[in-house]
């Protein structure tokens, strides 16, 4: 039983402080990476045809290679944008279609969802256990999903107050000096969520 809840707890703590958690692939991300591996693919070839630098010609052979990582990591789009020569590839649909897949690479779930769901699949699991220790850490769970959701609603009404009310932003900070290290570190953490 401790186990599990040292367990589900260490895992909200790394979601919390984890900023590597990031959505599947979207279509915009997949045709990108797409064409990216094809401009890549016939940068190389007039490498090759203009008798450019065996250096250039290197680099875009590395390019293109590398390129198809990308490609099988966020796997083939629906739809295939079309590039079979340098016209096609330097329209100006897939330079929107770059800016796109940029603005949705940098989109990150937020972490209280993140926490809210763990919670609710470590619930779920203790109650398929069932029995005491299934029914004691269902208890435990929910106290401390409703402490999450209580923290997350205090941090954002503290940075509210502070927003809105300049002239006593250094008083709040100082009523905060006597916090421990620890709950220093988790409401920093948290703030910076908040603000995300």
């Amino acid at each position: 039983m401790r186990k599990m809840l040292v367990l589900v707890l260490g895992f909200c703590t790394l979601l919390v402080g984890c900023d590597s958690v990031r959505f599947a692939p979207t279509e915009a991300q997949r045709q990108n990476a797409w064409l990216h591996n094809r401009t890549t693919a016939v940068t190389a070839e007039r490498a090759r045809t203009e008798s450019t630098s065996e250096k250039l010609q290197a680099l875009s052979g590395l390019s293109e290679l590398q390129s198809r990582a990308f490609v099988s990591y966020y796997g083939l789009p629906k739809e295939f944008p079309r590039a079979e020569n340098a016209e096609d590839i330097l329209r100006q649909s897939n330079f929107e279609l770059a800016q796109t897949a940029l603005g949705e690479s940098a989109v990150r779930p937020d972490v209280w969802d993140l926490a809210d769901s763990v919670f609710e699949l470590a619930i779920g699991i203790s109650a398929l256990l069932g029995g005491v220790y299934g029914t004691k850490a269902v208890r435990f769970l929910r106290e401390a999903r409703i402490k999450s959701k209580a923290l997350q609603e205090v941090i954002a009404g503290n940075e509210l107050f502070k927003e809105t009310n300049n002239q006593y932003a250094s008083a709040f900070k100082e009523a905060q000096n006597d916090q421990s290290p620890q709950t220093r570190q988790i409401v920093a953490e948290m703030k910076t969520q908040v603000d995300a």
